[in-house]
């Protein structure tokens, strides 16, 4: 359950792997398998997959994202990331435009943990973009997995448990002291508000503000959901 919860298809992997003496071996392969299958088979549920190779100007954040599945969107997601990396690239050469989690291969309502929503190809979320005082830091985040290292600033959601809005106050302080690039996060927030086949996008309302963004579609996700000034969030009408 564990397996499947995680990367949708370890489960399967782990029921192929019981009926062989060396077990921790068969799953891996078995596993890696039914990965590279996904990618083949996801088409026929509406979803590709982000390529982990790709140098170009959109890149997938960490390998993690593909080795679990977790890397899935609607064509018209991809086409819509593709293009928002392009023009950032051209506003801005040499930037990189960075997809943290997208969602799992098949089926819709296949919840994507611990997101909320994530469960039908049609949202994503894609890596704040930083500098330091050197200038832009191109396809760097502060934390490894580009989640997890908050913008501090004011909220208004009060501390209650359980909850899926983490503050991770231990953590901060190991992050890369790297800062935001407020020009670039600007842009972006422009450019994905701007497209017609966006609906929405999440960011905490506090970055909102101190990037001079306000837009319809650019809202506060709720006091339920994950924090949002680590990553933004967007997704299809």
């Amino acid at each position: 359950m564990f397996l499947t919860v995680l990367t949708q298809i370890g489960g399967l992997a782990w029921l192929i792997a019981v009926f062989f003496q060396r077990r921790l071996i068969a799953f891996v392969f078995a596993y890696a398998l039914l990965t590279v299958a996904a990618a083949w088979i996801a088409p026929s549920f509406g979803r590709v997959a982000l390529s982990c190779m790709d140098r170009g100007p959109l890149h997938v954040q960490n390998w993690m994202y593909c080795t679990l599945n977790r890397n899935y969107v609607t064509p018209e997601l991809a086409d819509i990331l593709a293009e928002t990396a392009e023009e950032m690239d051209r506003r801005f050469p040499d930037t990189k435009t960075l997809v943290l989690d997208a969602n799992f291969p098949f089926f819709d309502g296949f919840p994507l943990v611990p997101h909320l929503s994530h469960d039908d190809g049609e949202k994503v979320d894609i890596a704040l973009y930083y500098r330091s005082e050197a200038g832009y830091l191109p396809g760097s985040t502060r934390s490894p997995i580009g989640y997890f290292a908050f913008e501090q600033g004011p909220s208004e959601c009060a501390k209650t448990w359980p909850t899926l809005r983490w503050d991770f106050g231990m953590l901060q302080p190991m992050w890369r002291s790297y800062n935001l690039d407020a020009v670039r996060n600007r842009a972006v927030l422009q450019i994905l508000a701007r497209h017609e086949k966006v609906g929405k996008i999440f960011i905490e309302p506090h970055l909102v503000q101190a990037l001079n963004v306000p837009h319809p579609k650019i809202r506060f996700q709720g006091c339920r959901a994950a924090r949002h000034d680590d990553h933004i969030h967007f997704q299809l009408k």
